[in-house]
């Protein structure tokens, strides 16, 4: 994941889930903590973008 962000930037990608239906291999807050944890090192700004604002821009919400 982190060589996509890095290739592609964090405002051309965006965290997802999959919950419920991945409810039986993993919870929910393991999840996004690996999520928060793989970008610890990322700015603010990219943090933002990976977590929300790319996906707002790009369904228009």
């Amino acid at each position: 994941m982190l060589s996509c962000i890095e290739w592609f930037g964090a405002d051309r990608c965006m965290f997802e889930s999959n919950f419920p239906v991945d409810k039986g291999s993993y919870s929910f807050n393991n999840g996004w903590n690996a999520f928060k944890r793989m970008t610890a090192q990322a700015s603010p700004d990219e943090r933002k973008a990976l977590f929300g604002s790319t996906a707002s821009k790009v369904y228009r919400l």
